[in-house]
Order: structure tokens, then C-alpha cells, then sequence
């Protein structure tokens, strides 16, 4: 059976047929503006996930710390003071420790989700009859909104 073009004469050329199989500039363009697109859309909402999983991830951390240090407080009768520091809840404070039965945390003190020590105070600052436990948050500075404290302020209005 002849082809089309073997019947009207003409005779095929392979390297015709190759020329017109691929894709052009312009289509292959176009594919790379339609994914661009949809990075600049897609990407920032997974980005914005992962800062509000390490936000919840720091707000557990204190909580389970929390716990540890109330145990401390009913075993030995007060908090770590501040120079003791959450290590009081891995390893027998040097002074008034009678009753301690840590360690009170599984494993070491837990680095907040951004790599930095937790901030502990005893008395504390806010939390008067109290401690503070806080992480400076995201941009690892004190004051701001994103701090993650046990303590909320109030601001009167």
C-alpha cells in the first residue's frame, strides 16, 4: 500500500518529518510561565506551614516542660531558680534538693524548633507567683509578636 504522497508523486523526506516533531519556543515557553505561575502560588502556602508548625511544635515543647517543672515543684517544694536552669530537671540541683527523683524529662532539655535554648526565670518577670518559660520565636529576638511564652499579656483594652 502506497502513501499519500507516493501516490501524488511527492516522496517523503525523514528529515522533513523530524523537523515537525518536537515542540516550538513558544509552546515550550508558554509551559515554563504556566509553572512559574503556579510555584509563585503553591509555594508560599507550604512555607507559611512549615512557621506554624514550629510555632505549635514550641508551644507543645514548653507545655511538656511545664509538666516537668510542676513535678519538680511538688517532689522538692519550689521551682529551679533561674542559675539552676532547666537542667535542674536532668541532673540533682547542688543545693535544697531534697526530695528531687529526676530526671523529670526523658532526654536533654529540648532546643526550641529554631535551634536556640529555651528561656527560663524563676521568680518571674510576668508570671509573678511563678516562672517564665518562653522561646524568642522565628527571629530569635526577645519582644515582639512572635514569641512563644507561657504567660499572656494583658493590655487593658
Amino acid at each position: 500500500m502506497k502513501s499519500m504522497a507516493e501516490k501524488n508523486g511527492r516522496q517523503t523526506c525523514p528529515e522533513r518529518r523530524a523537523r515537525h516533531s518536537g515542540f516550538t519556543l513558544i509552546e515550550l515557553m508558554l509551559v515554563l510561565v504556566i509553572l512559574a505561575t503556579l510555584a509563585a502560588v503553591v509555594l508560599p502556602r507550604f512555607t507559611g506551614r512549615s512557621e506554624d508548625a514550629k510555632i505549635t511544635a514550641a508551644k507543645t515543647q514548653i507545655s511538656q516542660v511545664e509538666v516537668a517543672l510542676d513535678a519538680f515543684e511538688i517532689d522538692v517544694g519550689r521551682y529551679p531558680s533561674t542559675a539552676e536552669s532547666l537542667r535542674a530537671l536532668i541532673q540533682t540541683p547542688t543545693t535544697e534538693a531534697d526530695g528531687w527523683h529526676g530526671p523529670y524529662l526523658r532526654k536533654e532539655v529540648p532546643l526550641d524548633p529554631w535551634g536556640e535554648e529555651y528561656q527560663y526565670r524563676y521568680p518571674g518577670t510576668y508570671n509573678q507567683d511563678g516562672y517564665d518559660l518562653y522561646s524568642t520565636g522565628p527571629d530569635r529576638q526577645l519582644g515582639g509578636d512572635d514569641d512563644i511564652t507561657n504567660w499572656t499579656l494583658e493590655t487593658g483594652y
